[in-house]
Formats: C-alpha cells, sequence, structure tokens
C-alpha cells in the first residue's frame, strides 16, 4: 500500500468502492435483474475487486515498472476491454445491455464526483499529478454532477434525443481524457507526462480499482446508454 496516506482517506475511497459495486447492483435490481440474476452479477464483480485487490497486494505484480506493457494494463484494464467487447457485440451481451434501466443508467455516473475528489486528495498527497485534477485538465466532475439532473430528466421523459447524445459524448470525452493522461503519466516505459509527480497511485491497492473496476463501469454505462438511444425511434428518450 501506499505510505503517508491517511487511514480516513483509505476509508473514504473504500467507501467509493463500495458505492460504485452498490450503485451498479441496484441498476440490476431496478432492470428486473432481480434474485439469482442479480446475486450471479454481484458476485462476478465482487470476485473481480478481489482479484485485483489481490495483485495490487503482491508488493510487485503491478508495481513492476519495467513491464512492458504494463502489467495493469495487461491483467487489469485489457480483460476489462475484452469483456466489453464481447457484450457489444455478442446476442447476449446485446440483450443484457438492452434490458437495462435508462434511468439508473444515468444516475450511475454520480460515482464520478468522489472519483474526482479522491483525485484531488492524491494529488495533494503527492501520489498523481495535477493535470488528472479538477484543478489541473480533468474536467469529469462536469458528469458526477449533472448525472442526478440528467436521470430526473430522463425520468421525466423530457429531454430530446440529440442532447442525451451530446452529454454521453461529451462525458465519454471527458473520461478518455482523464484515461489517457492517467496512462501517460503513470511510472512505465510508457510515460510520457509528469515526470516530476507521476501516476503512482493507480500500481497500488486500493487506488488500482479505480482503473480496473470504477472506470469500466462509468465506460459501459455510456455505452448501454447510446445504444439505447440509437435504438430508440422517436425523438424523445
Amino acid at each position: 500500500m501506499l505510505a503517508d496516506i491517511p487511514f480516513s482517506f483509505l476509508v473514504f475511497f473504500a467507501a467509493t468502492v463500495l458505492l460504485t459495486f452498490g450503485l451498479f447492483a441496484f441498476l440490476l435490481y431496478k432492470s428486473g435483474f432481480w434474485g439469482k440474476k442479480t446475486v450471479i452479477f454481484s458476485t462476478i464483480l465482487l470476485f473481480w475487486i478481489i482479484l485485483q485487490s489481490s495483485l495490487a497486494l503482491n508488493g510487485v505484480f503491478y508495481q513492476n515498472l519495467e513491464a512492458l506493457p504494463p502489467a495493469i494494463i495487461l491483467w487489469g484494464i485489457f480483460p476489462t476491454v475484452l469483456l466489453l467487447l464481447f457484450i457489444l457485440f455478442s446476442e447476449k451481451g446485446r440483450n443484457f445491455m438492452d434490458g437495462l434501466n435508462p434511468i439508473w443508467l444515468y444516475f450511475f455516473h454520480i460515482v464520478r464526483l468522489p472519483v474526482e475528489w479522491t483525485l484531488y486528495e492524491l494529488f495533494m498527497f503527492g501520489k498523481v499529478p495535477i493535470l488528472m485534477t479538477f484543478a489541473g485538465c480533468n474536467f469529469d466532475i462536469f458528469a458526477g454532477l449533472t448525472a442526478p439532473l440528467i436521470a430526473f430528466l430522463v425520468y421525466k421523459n423530457a429531454l430530446p434525443k440529440w442532447i442525451l447524445s451530446v452529454w454521453n459524448g461529451i462525458c465519454l470525452c471527458l473520461l478518455a481524457n482523464i484515461v489517457i493522461s492517467a496512462a501517460l503519466s503513470a511510472p512505465s516505459p510508457l510515460q510520457q507526462l509528469a515526470f516530476e509527480q507521476p501516476n503512482v497511485a493507480i500500481l497500488y491497492f486500493p487506488f488500482n480499482l479505480l482503473p480496473t473496476f470504477i472506470v469500466p463501469l462509468v465506460l459501459f454505462a455510456h455505452l448501454a446508454s447510446l445504444r439505447f438511444l440509437f435504438k430508440t425511434k422517436t425523438n424523445l428518450y
């Protein structure tokens, strides 16, 4: 684990992970995946959290700065990319996406608020560069701040599809910005940014769960929302 991180802040981030897990489980419940199906999906997510935590707590696996590709990309991020591709291009995956509740898909993005605060605090502790925070070049907090309003307006069926498409597009660009910034500022052979204060946090437990657990679920929520928009034939959601 990282040194010089207060226990209270570790508890805060643990609560953020639990919030992400809980909101996604609740999304499944509100989508009709109740009972056995919700338990199965939740168990898979819990297994992934435990696996990624174990790899980070190993002390040398993700912290090998000479590995190419970096271990966290190969064993933490790449598997989630494969899973997302399977969901997008398989019939069962698309049916799963189509069954999700659109209101809670939008509300799910509220998790980006504590994530942004986490990144800012990590910068203050010297564990990530300022460019990864809302004080620098990361404006992903916009998604978290607007998510409850967007979800409410979707509930009221008060927004045209083009506005929702623009919102998803902007928020996807903001997500891509922080992901690219994080990747290029992490200490590895691929590092191109922030050499004076690199992004070391994502290599250590529990903050490795940011790119390996929270970000993939946020990306999935956008993809499912956009699929729903493209399938809807009316001008309103």
